[in-house]
């Protein structure tokens, strides 16, 4: 079976488009009221971090998951994630900071953010209006599956 890399974080953070950009695909953006799983990818409802009732769906998805990305958006620094999160899930969790082209001033409350849910460096910063930081992601999370392969 092959191992997916899961997408968590609030609603409109940029996970789809994240999702599209990882599986080389051009999927329609539309509110994700589901799991939808991709070539690469799990991408998850905003709803199940918003929602704190739905964070069991969430640990349950990550069981088929190899590596999680948990989005905070730099534009609009929404609390949803209970401190501690990231230490729910036995596979690694990596933090991706999106929309840096807006509001650069948020960075350092972004980065406190990640901390405080659990999650360590190295975090990606990444704009996917002009895909600043992407392929640093994607060749990170690449030799993580490769890693993950091999064990």
């Amino acid at each position: 079976m092959k191992k997916r890399i899961m997408i968590v974080g609030p609603s409109h953070s940029g996970k789809s488009i994240l999702a599209n950009v990882l599986n080389d695909s051009a999927r329609p953006l539309k509110k994700t009221q589901d799991v939808i799983y991709g070539k690469n990818t799990i991408d998850t409802p905003g709803s199940y971090i918003e929602n704190a009732y739905m964070y069991k769906y969430l640990i349950a998805t990550a069981q088929s998951a190899s590596q999680i990305l948990m989005l905070v958006d730099q534009s609009r620094l929404i609390e949803v994630y209970p401190p501690g999160f990231a230490k729910s899930f036995t596979c690694p969790v990596t933090g991706v900071i999106t929309k840096i082209d807006l509001a650069p001033e948020n960075v350092n409350l972004a980065i406190k953010q990640l901390k405080r849910i659990g999650v360590f460096e190295p975090y990606f910063w990444i704009s996917l209006q002009d895909n600043t930081g992407v392929e640093a992601l994607k060749n990170y999370l690449l030799g993580k599956q490769e890693t993950f392969a091999r064990n």
